[in-house]
């Protein structure tokens, strides 16, 4: 892990409840669905790639959210996301691995399993479509991006700056996210995207990460080269019914076809 800048304490504590989890009772082996595969159909449909993330809560959040994480992410998918993750981290964020389950079950499209993997074992928990890996928290990137294939996961690599990324592509990552949150300190800067796309490779699947909460936003993310954009708290709008999930989705998945305001 990247000692070198101090972190909140809040991604500490994540981080710490994170290493006393405990991983799977065997190796999973997953037929996943392909991320870059459902981000090309929605373009195809005209409507701005959206991965919806199911989020009940986070250090981060206004609020907690107790709804049903199925009817959250069929709210999101009929809002038009091509892709939806899901929070199994249990104690900061509500999240959990039988939520994910519920979910891919219930959707057709691919799911990010959203968590803090530091280990091999930590990815024997659940079956998901792609694992989120956090450049900035891992020794051995290569080995886990390996470990991640063998299992059938396609990994998303996430990075915050230009030293991460580098890191990510020398690992082999085919899928990075650009994180506008500064785990540091928790603020968020889009300038973070702007500033790391220019440097990712033409064949690598580029997604933008938090902070992204208008369809203004979703189009800046968009000029600055982003395949997809990660988005939680926008859509989640804590408080909030189903109908709103949908709507929220809606807005920035048709962002680049349609005057809109402010979420």
């Amino acid at each position: 892990m990247n000692s070198n800048t101090e972190l909140a304490p809040a991604v500490r504590s994540i981080l710490e409840a994170a290493r006393d989890r405990s991983g799977g009772d065997g190796v999973v082996d997953v037929d996943a669905r392909s991320l870059p595969d459902a981000l090309a159909a929605a373009e195809a449909d005209g409507r701005v790639p959206v991965i919806a993330e199911v989020k009940p809560t986070s250090p981060t959040a206004a609020g907690t959210r107790a709804d049903d994480p199925v009817e959250l992410a069929r709210a999101m998918v009929a809002g038009g996301a091509a892709a939806i993750s899901v929070l199994t981290e249990p104690t900061h964020f509500d999240g959990s691995p039988a939520a994910l389950t519920r979910v891919r079950e219930a959707v057709d499209v691919p799911v990010l399993r959203k968590d803090f993997v530091l280990e091999e074992d930590g990815m024997d928990v659940v079956d998901a479509d792609l694992l989120l890996l956090i450049a900035r928290f891992v020794d051995d990137l290569d080995g886990l991006v390996a470990a991640a294939r063998d299992r059938g996961f396609q990994p998303l690599v996430e990075v915050h700056d230009r030293a991460e990324l580098e890191r990510a592509i020398d690992a082999g990552a085919e899928i990075v996210g650009v994180n506008n949150r500064d785990l540091a300190r928790l603020e968020v800067d889009l300038e973070t995207f702007e500033s790391v796309a220019p440097e990712v490779p033409d064949d690598v699947t580029l997604i933008a990460e938090s902070g992204i909460s208008s369809p203004a936003d979703a189009r800046r993310m968009r000029a600055a080269g982003a395949d997809a954009l990660l988005v939680g708290s926008a859509i989640m709008d804590h408080g909030a019914g189903d109908s709103d999930v949908t709507e929220n989705t809606r807005r920035l998945a048709r962002a680049e076809s349609t005057e809109t305001e402010q979420i």
